[in-house]
């Protein structure tokens, strides 16, 4: 399925900052509110379902000139529904 990229953002921060932005859209997504996100003129709102797929990735890349050498380190975490969907699914997850 083609992507079509409604909001990006990226920018270096202190974790203290990353850990707000993450507590503001927890909060939302708790009360069921929308959650706005606006940057540099851009701007987009979205209001996720009840129950939405969840996905949390934690990957290594590597170039691939240098496979074996160091390599970048992230964490992904990701909401996903289909528009106008309301699904639900069962399975556990824990973060400590």
């Amino acid at each position: 399925m083609p992507e079509d990229i409604l909001f990006e953002f990226e920018r270096r921060m202190d974790r203290t900052e990353i850990a707000d932005y993450l507590r503001t859209v927890a909060d939302s997504l708790e009360r069921g509110d929308p959650i706005s996100l606006e940057a540099g003129g851009e701007s987009v709102t979205m209001t996720p379902p009840s129950r939405p797929t969840f996905e949390i990735k934690a990957e290594r890349e590597t170039s691939s000139s240098a496979p074996e050498g160091p390599g970048e380190l992230g964490l992904e975490f990701e909401l996903e529904w289909e528009e106008g969907e309301d699904r639900s699914d069962d399975g556990e997850l824990t973060i400590d």
